[in-house]
């Protein structure tokens, strides 16, 4: 489905080559649904759906339905540490015992030699919380401490400032230092800095113990084995992706948050160039970039794209804006075929260069 202001054609629909791309990534292996939002250099937004968005009772995929957004999260709780910079509340060359002393301690880990700005671009070396938590079921709550003593039983992976890799936990304090400063609850705070102040009317960081999605939304799915049947996970408890990955949002709001970030209104210009100072992070694709929750990833027709992307089970989603304005979301209710990412990432590239 196409919208713009209202469902186009049938006939325009078929036509739409962004239609056809997403039809053609459900079909090879995309899972069961998909939908996107992209808003042209004309400034209009269209809407698409494909695929299903329960394999129960084959519903259709709601047009901007809400998902859960994974890692794009960390871009909203590094806009409030960035905040919180400007308002000279944090610094972020400070070190972690600055705000948090003594808790982060572990084998190569030391709070005192670690600063804010390592743990937001990725650069602090301390390991990733998620490669070891346990979970005994999809309604398990986790307190953020708890995420935290999940990594810090491990030894770094490097000394901080000499190297790059996603860690999660370095979200999980950065969520424990805004509520340090703050003294408010993190989910309060992401709201009423950035959520309300631009209007993101259908984007909500869940409350403690929530495991729905409140609005319309395809049901997520999640394959544990290759060949494996998909198992519904659109229920869960987010607790354990907290600050690393815990928003539900849609894709017009992904567009609008980004863009909104983009055009300096979450911030001072100092800050937002400080958030779009980068290294490399090959990880997250060829040429890709990341600074302080927010990356850059190079267009095939020139310029870049900013946005993050997430994953967490049931979801994937992935995006980006340009200077230009132009900007696009697109969200997966599972992946099945390896290669069915980078496509998702070639179908963002198409979108902002055509």
């Amino acid at each position: 489905m196409v919208g713009a202001g209202g469902a186009a054609p049938a006939a325009v629909a078929k036509a739409d080559p962004f239609q056809r791309r997403l039809d053609g990534l459900v079909a090879d292996g995309g899972g069961p649904g998909a939908l996107a939002a992209v808003r042209g250099a004309d400034g209009r937004t269209r809407t698409y759906t494909s695929g299903v968005a329960d394999l129960r009772t084959g519903a259709e995929v709601p047009v901007d339905g809400q998902v859960r957004i994974g890692s794009n999260t960390k871009s909203f709780v590094a806009v409030v540490v960035l905040q919180l910079v400007a308002e000279r509340k944090v610094e972020l060359d400070a070190s972690l015992d600055t705000y948090l002393p003594g808790l982060v301690r572990g084998e190569g880990i030391d709070g005192r030699r670690i600063t804010v700005r390592q743990v937001l671009q990725h650069t602090s070396g301390l390991p990733d919380y998620t490669d070891f938590l346990e979970l005994s079921s999809a309604s398990q709550y986790f307190e953020p401490r708890e995420l935290l003593d999940a990594a810090l039983a491990h030894k770094a992976d490097f000394a901080p400032g000499t190297g790059w890799k996603y860690s999660n936990t370095g979200y999980v304090l950065a969520g424990l230092i805004v509520q340090r400063i703050t003294g408010r609850p993190l989910g309060e705070v992401v709201t009423t800095r950035v959520i309300d102040r631009i209007g993101l009317r259908h984007t909500y960081f869940p409350a403690p113990g929530e495991t729905g999605v409140r609005e319309r939304h395809p049901h997520g799915y999640f394959v544990a084995t290759p060949g494996g049947p998909p198992v519904d996970v659109t229920e869960m408890d987010p607790s354990w992706a907290w600050a690393a990955g815990a928003i539900v949002s849609t894709n017009t709001d992904l567009n609008r948050f980004f863009s909104a970030l983009l055009a300096g209104e979450l911030m001072p210009a100092a800050q937002l160039a400080q958030m779009r100072t980068t290294v490399p992070a090959e990880y997250l694709g060829p040429g890709a970039r990341y600074g302080l929750g927010l990356a850059s990833t190079p267009l095939s027709c020139g310029g870049v794209s900013w946005g993050h992307g997430g994953s967490i089970p049931g979801y994937i989603t992935r995006g980006g804006v340009t200077e230009g304005g132009r900007a696009v979301s697109i969200a997966m209710t599972t992946v099945v075929s390896p290669d069915v990412k980078p496509r998702v990432a070639a179908a963002v590239d198409e979108a902002l260069c055509r």
